[in-house]
């Protein structure tokens, strides 16, 4: 509580300990005048230390998630593609969108985690809002709209499991503009770290990304592909950790072609140069690169016995962050976050239905020494 003054400290602890004292009596309390009072109030919502009206004081260690929340549809190839014909697929559909998975992926870990988004006024944005209100997580500050209808990706997966084309209709998160972020301030102020996925519009990165200079949470952005990934703001200073995969880190840095590619550890450092604390960038079975002032260190992945490979890299966010919050530092922590990657490959679903605190910590041992 370093950034707090001597008066906004004594109001915090007279409201700490009673959240229904009115201004007047705290200022009696202290000898100030009430609209001094209600001055230290509001400075103490913006700092996070309040969540708004009622004087409600924020859960320790909680991670707000921001953006996309789909539908997903998959459909599994029983046999090799003929293009230009029909197909014999099994289909599966699961809500997915990288922000709402990686909520998911932490409330069943047991974190205390609010989420962010929009989803349309129709049936699929009320079963996925509800899924998550039935998970524990605060869904509050999802908002709905009748313009558009709520997100859907379809990813046609080959024989081998591996994603053969991938479609998406995700213009609905156009309409999380900058105004929200302000709107929801007092949550992400409170928050332990805050997680934003680039489906996000450029201007609401961009937002984010400088309201929260200053501020006390720390944030966590994936990319989520490479066109979106030139979303970001080109000075990425205020994004603590940065994750995405090898690909997206060589669209930032204006590399478009696969054979003059930055390898992952020169990716990962020069981000960093570009403002970022802390880059974590993935390459799928060849592991982890994170990037800390330290220098960049190679996390190995965890083998899989893989069903769906989709979902992996939100499962390790999830798994990494979940760590950070326990105090480990981002290598440790990166490599749950591997464990957790692989057995969200191991399951048919975006998020694995038997993730838990003691799930994850029953296939630790899986974790290469």
């Amino acid at each position: 509580m370093d950034d707090l003054g001597t008066q906004e400290q004594a109001v915090l602890e007279i409201i700490a300990d009673n959240p229904f004292a009115g201004q007047q009596e705290v200022a009696d309390m202290l000898g100030l005048a009430r609209s001094t009072v209600a001055a230290h109030i509001v400075s103490l919502t913006k700092k996070g230390y309040i969540l708004g009206r009622g004087y409600v004081l924020p859960t320790a260690k909680r991670i707000v998630c921001i953006g996309g929340a789909v539908l997903d549809r998959k459909y599994h190839a029983r046999k090799e593609f003929i293009f230009e014909t029909s197909n014999p697929v099994d289909g599966y559909r699961s809500f997915g969108g990288v922000a709402r998975n990686v909520a998911e992926n932490l409330a069943r870990l047991g974190v205390a985690t609010t989420f962010a988004s929009v989803v349309g006024d129709d049936e699929t944005g009320r079963a996925l809002v509800r899924h998550l209100r039935d998970l524990g997580v605060e869904v509050s500050q999802v908002l709905i709209t009748s313009e558009r209808p709520t997100a859907e990706y379809a990813a046609i997966l080959g024989p081998d499991n591996n994603l053969v084309l991938g479609i998406a209709d995700m213009d609905i998160f156009e309409q999380f503009g900058p105004t929200h972020i302000d709107r929801i301030w007092p949550h992400l102020a409170a928050a332990s770290w805050v997680f934003a996925d680039c489906n996000l519009p450029a201007a609401t990165l961009a937002a984010l990304v400088s309201k929260k200079q200053g501020s006390r949470f720390k944030l966590a952005i994936d990319t989520v592909s490479s066109p979106k990934a030139m979303r970001l703001p080109q000075d990425l200073s205020g994004v603590d950790l940065l994750f995405l995969n090898n690909d997206e880190a060589n669209t930032i840095l204006g590399r478009t072609d696969p054979a003059d590619y930055f390898r992952p550890k020169e990716a990962a450092m020069r981000l960093r140069a570009r403002g970022a604390g802390e880059v974590v960038v993935t390459m799928g079975a060849l592991g982890i690169s994170v990037a800390t002032e330290k220098g960049v260190t190679q996390v190995t992945s965890v083998p899989a016995r893989p069903v769906d490979v989709t979902g992996a890299g939100d499962a390790m966010i999830a798994g990494t962050l979940y760590r950070i919050l326990a105090g480990e530092d981002t290598i440790t922590a990166a490599r749950t976050g591997a464990l957790a990657a692989t057995l969200a490959t191991e399951s048919d679903s975006s998020v694995h239905p038997d993730l838990s605190a003691r799930f994850l910590a029953s296939n630790m041992h899986r974790i290469p020494a």
